[in-house]
């Protein structure tokens, strides 16, 4: 399958929504109620949020033939080359395919001396931890995180880049 990993730009936003909504609701079903995640999906992707991300941090998509499939969003990188990857989301029928991957890689060479890459993942995504554990992160933590209210089991790993 051809696909172009590229910068995100503004008219990408409503493409991301739906495969941020839709990645959501396919991994935490039966995680996170449903209700939260519509809740924090329209905090945490409407709109002006996605706006101030793509001025503020690194934002790549993942294309196939015009069609946006997946995306990641790196933090910048701080003076000790740390970085937080706030999000890998790919439509559920593109995952296993080196998308992933290529939006991880994607990052890595493009934020200047980026040296530590951090992920904070649910400890019951199991499809998001495989992935992690399979790129190279190290389980650095755990902890409990209040979600809305609801309490999730948090890990929090370490990619050494």
């Amino acid at each position: 399958m051809n696909y172009l990993v590229r910068n995100m730009e503004r008219e990408d936003i409503p493409h991301v929504q739906h495969v941020a909504k839709t990645s959501w609701n396919s991994t935490y079903d039966g995680i996170i109620p449903r209700e939260i995640q519509d809740d924090f999906l329209q905090v945490a992707y409407n709109d002006d949020r996605m706006k101030k991300r793509l001025a503020g941090s690194y934002l790549y998509v993942v294309d196939v033939e015009g069609e946006i499939v997946g995306f990641a969003n790196f933090s910048p990188v701080n003076e000790e080359g740390k970085a937080e990857l706030g999000a890998i989301y790919l439509l559920p029928e593109y995952q296993g395919n080196g998308m992933g991957t290529a939006l991880l890689k994607k990052g890595i060479t493009e934020l200047k001396d980026i040296k530590e890459i951090f992920i904070s993942v649910e400890k019951d995504n199991e499809i998001g931890k495989r992935f992690y554990e399979a790129k190279g992160f190290d389980v650095i933590s755990e902890f409990d995180d209040s979600f809305d209210g609801h309490i999730l089991k948090t890990i929090r790993m370490v990619l050494h880049v």
